[in-house]
């Protein structure tokens, strides 16, 4: 990576603005810039503004999120920040992600702009997208500003990112001014940037704020068919990356988890945006970590391979699934018992999802066939209605059954409980099934050859009008299938 130490951009010593040319800003705070050279870098570059652009695919959907969002808050002024980047150590910063309720609004991804619903006297909204435009050319910020074109690439022109996303743009370096002189009632989607809520102090509570953002979430409940079809982009590469790994696991027998980790990773960047989420790829005993994400542990044939990935796509809609399957090919005797209950488990769950069901129904359906397992091995004692009621069969199974799905791996999580956990399915939203048995490699109360072993089956399942699609149904489940599977994937 190019050294960035120096120069400092004219910002962070408190220079002028971009309008004044460079020589008369320098005054030595550009070591080796000479007059001629700052005069030379400012001519001689070809128009490369693009003028034929077709919106972002999503953009007749985000004009009628935007409405929606207007109609709940009418006559307010609604502030959603992308967020900034963040230091990851020194000078370098983290990959930027957009916050998902400006992503979900708009459609773009670049870091610190604002989406500001300007409200209109006679009702509704106006949505003005504050962007960071093209580096100057005159004024030297494009060569000589960390940030600027050559350091970071191009950037898209305001006039772009008006055809880009459908609504006007200006320019986020006016955006604090326009907030601290507004007037009326204000809310903003907090902790993504600080600069705007400062802006904003006096002119809004938490409260109001948190509203805001509840209701943001709770619109993501319900996919619409953009969504879906990104939903079903992102398994369909996730489903590819499990079969990377299945082909490599002679290498990451060789070395350690994190060949599975890369492997996945690399499908992911390929195809995608990046990992949903960090991968999990829990070899043996570390199966029965529920986030095992350090993924340095030896991968040995014998044992399980819980692993638990999903692909983000291009426009930030992750899968999730996960698969256990025997690291060698075939599953003893007891790794097959455990897994055949998970399975059961999980057919339970999925056959539960459906329109007009509760939400927890999935959950408790596969509960009671682990809970009635648990009892048949006598690894508790039952009846198994006494298991539920006292949630005994939790030492074993530790998490929920699932979570709903979309921009993030655990969507819609700023939702009301009775909205959410409390709610009813509707058609359009997805969910994950994940039932799980984990049987701690010190846990003395079960029989010692159970030590060690987890195993989690889960798919990302799409309530329909007449009942739900498995998105991830090109995975194999069934433990048999598992096996054909990976012995036609191993050669």
């Amino acid at each position: 990576m190019a050294d960035q130490q120096t120069p400092e951009t004219p910002e962070e010593q408190g220079e002028p603005t971009s309008e004044e040319p460079i020589k008369q800003r320098k005054n030595g705070l550009y070591p080796g810039v000479s007059d001629e050279l700052a005069e030379n870098m400012k001519s001689g570059w070809a128009d490369t503004e693009l003028r034929d652009l077709d919106p972002v695919p999503q953009a007749a959907h985000t004009a009628e999120r935007r409405a929606r969002l207007s109609a709940r808050f009418p006559g307010e002024r609604l502030v959603v920040p992308a967020g900034n980047l963040k230091t990851r150590s020194n000078d370098t910063e983290y990959a930027f992600r957009a916050s998902v309720e400006y992503a979900y609004l708009t459609g773009d991804q670049t870091e610190d702009g604002v989406l500001v619903m300007e409200p209109r006297a006679d009702g509704g909204h106006d949505g003005v997208l504050y962007l960071l435009p093209r580096s100057d050319r005159g004024n030297g910020e494009f060569w000589l500003d960390g940030q600027g074109e050559l350091w970071v690439g191009r950037r898209n022109s305001l006039t772009e990112a008006e055809k880009l996303y459908g609504m006007p743009c200006r320019d986020v370096r006016t955006v604090a001014d326009v907030l601290r002189e507004a007037s009326g009632d204000v809310r903003v989607v907090r902790g993504h940037d600080a600069g705007v809520e400062a802006a904003l102090s006096d002119k809004t509570t938490a409260e109001r704020d948190e509203a805001l953002r509840v209701f943001l979430s709770e619109m993501r409940l319900v996919k619409d068919d953009f969504e879906v079809g990104e939903l079903q982009k992102a398994v369909d590469s996730t489903v590819r990356g499990f079969e990377d790994v299945v082909r490599v696991l002679d290498k990451a027998q060789a070395t350690s988890e994190r060949y599975i980790e890369g492997t996945f990773f690399l499908r992911a960047r390929v195809e995608g945006n990046d990992i949903g989420y960090g991968s999990i790829c829990a070899s043996g005993p570390h199966a029965t970590t529920l986030h095992w994400v350090r993924n340095d542990g030896p991968v040995r044939s014998g044992d399980l391979l819980l692993l638990d990935a999903g692909v983000e796509t291009h426009t930030l809609y992750t899968a999730d699934v996960t698969r256990t399957m025997p690291v060698d090919g075939r599953f003893t005797d007891l790794q097959r018992k455990i897994y055949d209950a998970v399975y059961d488990a999980q057919e339970a769950g999925i056959a539960a999802v459906k329109p007009g069901a509760k939400y927890l129904d999935f959950h408790h359906a596969a509960q009671r066939v682990l809970a009635e397992r648990l009892v048949e091995w006598g690894l508790v004692e039952g009846p198994v209605e006494r298991v539920l009621e006292l949630g005994l069969q939790r030492r074993w199974t530790l998490h929920g059954t699932g979570h709903m799905l979309g921009m993030d791996v655990h969507d819609c999580a700023a939702a009301r409980r009775e909205a959410y956990a409390e709610g009813t399915l509707e058609p359009g939203m997805c969910l994950t099934v994940e039932p799980g048995l984990y049987f701690q490699p010190d846990d003395l109360t079960v029989p010692e050859e159970y030590r060690g072993i987890g195993v989690r089956i889960e798919d990302d399942i799409l309530v329909t009008e007449d009942g739900n699609r498995n998105l991830s149904a090109a995975l194999p489940r069934r433990s048999d299938e598992v096996e054909e599977w990976m012995a036609r994937l191993r050669g």
